[in-house]
């Protein structure tokens, strides 16, 4: 298997993620193993469709999610491109494959109240962690970062003087934010609760656990859902709702949808456009609670 030149290939021209890689790696070895097992054959290179189609059935068998099928056929589908593109397959065993039907999810944005009850009315401890807590739920909220990129987020990004925060995105595109004076504000009130800490180990990242290293992302998750449990009932409280609310408040308050598509780090108008789905929903709503005919059959 022409592994580590594939890795390379993400890695070096294609300009993924270590995530993405590393979830391409758990996904190609799943099939190896399949293949292995199944068909005992120990290579990906010679496998046909009727054996990935084998794969699938399995993992359907197992109740894997659709979903996660998809992405892992996706990965399988990147791999043999790759050995097409530098010619050791003559051809792509996955080239008419159909991936299966998934449910379109459904993400409910926090309402405008919800945000607020969490930022105005809850009481965050005045320690590092109270205070780092509140600066990544209005880093959130005013910027619409991703959960990764916050997690990223070095000093050296955070301009107070030019109220911007250079953001790195996918594929590793930069882009800069602007930052509310009253964030920049929980960011100095931040900075100066840092400086406090007994260790820092790592002096470049911006957010630090209390143990003075780099904040990772469950810990983020956490974070969110801990402090939005108390204002919200919905079922999903995460940091990518968090990035929802941000776009589809903006939207419904009449921003263009290039600018919110710039500041979410997009790289299309069609990945920007779902969040004009909430907007709509919640226009519908509005309309079909207050229209005076909307409730005469």
């Amino acid at each position: 298997m022409l592994f580590n030149a594939f890795i390379d290939y993400l890695l070096l021209e294609k300009n993924y993620s270590k995530l993405t890689i590393k979830a391409y790696e758990k996904d190609l070895s799943d099939f190896l193993m399949f293949n292995a097992s199944a068909f005992d054959q120990e290579s990906i290179e010679d496998a046909n469709y009727s054996q990935i189609r084998s794969w699938i059935v399995a993992m359907v068998e197992k109740e894997i999610s659709n979903r996660s099928i998809n992405r892992k056929i996706s990965a399988l589908n990147t791999y043999y491109k790759f050995l097409l593109k530098i010619g050791e397959i003559e051809a792509n065993p996955l080239a008419k494959h159909k991936a299966l039907k998934t449910s379109k999810k459904i993400q409910i944005p926090f309402s405008e109240a919800e945000i607020a009850i969490v930022l105005d009315e809850l009481n965050f401890q005045e320690d590092y962690k109270g205070i780092r807590d509140k600066l990544i739920i209005e880093l959130f909220y005013s910027t619409g970062i991703r959960r990764i990129e916050l997690v990223q987020l070095q000093l050296k990004d955070v301009d107070t003087s030019n109220k911007t925060l250079k953001v790195l995105g996918k594929r590793n595109k930069e882009r800069f934010v602007p930052l509310l004076e009253s964030v920049i504000q929980t960011i100095n009130k931040y900075l100066e609760a840092r400086k406090q800490l007994e260790i820092i180990e790592d002096k470049e990242s911006l957010f630090l656990t209390q143990k003075g290293v780099k904040i990772y992302e469950t810990l983020v998750y956490r974070i969110i859902n801990e402090y939005f449990s108390l204002a919200s009932t919905k079922v999903k409280k995460s940091p990518h709702i968090l990035r929802h609310s941000f776009a589809t408040h903006l939207l419904n308050q009449g921003a263009d949808l290039n600018a919110v598509k710039e500041l979410l780090g997009h790289s299309s108008l069609a990945a920007t456009q779902v969040y004009t789905h909430n907007s709509i929903a919640e226009l519908k709503k509005v309309y079909l609670n207050t229209h005076p005919r909307s409730k005469k059959k």
